[in-house]
């Protein structure tokens, strides 16, 4: 195993991310957050098709690390929770499709983390939870990105009972793709992701920032927007080939 605390591997230009601090559990630290938003602002620039978030150890990730926190002043907690929302946006706008790879927890952070990816394989063992509501720090932050994926009935019970949600409920309530055995996990990763990216990825990004950019706007904003950005990206050569290529299928038959 790696020392290092943020694997970066190529393969079949998929790009795997992978946190490795397991002794910490995978918590993410100040520094932590920084050594992830780098990697993903890195890949976010190279012609990768996709990109899988994973991670080593005993958990997914166990949310923000208390240590940086215990004692710290307003100053130093917004500076971490400030950096924690811009690698999750990060997330978002770069132009690859984002696979988190979920074994066993995701708590807190860490399921806001799950959340923020574009898509999401679990395995059997997996679970989510947003514990805060049962402490005393409420998972505030968190809950703008689980409350976006699983809507807000859900996303407050999680909140409110900080009660573990398991991966067959995870799945029902729309929070990952997938659900497979852990043996399955890293191939079922894989082969999302290769399907997620094939096709133009010029399109695919841009497809993928249309998505953010409308997805809370209301329905009128959401449809001039996307009239506007459909007819615009009508016109790449890769959408132009696309409908040649469908015509002249058609054509044949």
């Amino acid at each position: 195993m790696s020392h290092e605390p943020v694997g970066v591997a190529c393969h079949e230009a998929i790009t795997t991310i992978t946190m490795r601090r397991p002794e910490r559990r995978n918590a993410l630290s100040l520094d932590h957050l920084v050594e992830l938003l780098d990697a993903f602002r890195a890949v976010g620039g190279t012609d990768a098709r996709a990109v899988v978030l994973a991670a080593e150890g005993p958990v997914f990730s166990a949310g923000h690390d208390f240590a940086d926190v215990a004692g710290a002043d307003l100053v130093q907690v917004r500076r971490l929770l400030q950096v924690c929302t811009e690698l999750m946006t990060t997330i978002q706008a770069i132009p690859q499709p984002v696979v988190a790879q979920v074994h066993a927890l995701a708590t807190a952070a860490g399921c806001q983390l799950v959340c923020s990816c574009d898509l999401a394989v679990a395995s059997t063992d997996a679970a989510f939870a947003l514990p805060g509501g049962a402490g005393g720090w409420f998972c505030h932050t968190p809950l703008v990105a689980t409350s976006r994926v699983v809507g807000r009935k859900r996303a407050l019970e999680m909140a409110f009972t900080g009660d573990r949600v398991d991966a067959a409920t995870a799945l029902d309530w729309g929070l990952v793709n997938r659900v497979v055995s852990p043996s399955e996990l890293g191939e079922a990763t894989l082969d999302l992701a290769r399907r997620a990216s094939r096709g133009s990825a010029v399109s695919k990004g841009l497809g993928k920032a249309g998505f953010y950019a409308q997805v809370d706007l209301d329905q009128p904003k959401a449809y001039a927007h996307a009239v506007e950005l459909m007819a615009a990206t009508s016109q790449l050569p890769d959408a132009q080939d696309a409908i040649a290529a469908f015509l002249a299928k058609r054509s044949e038959r």
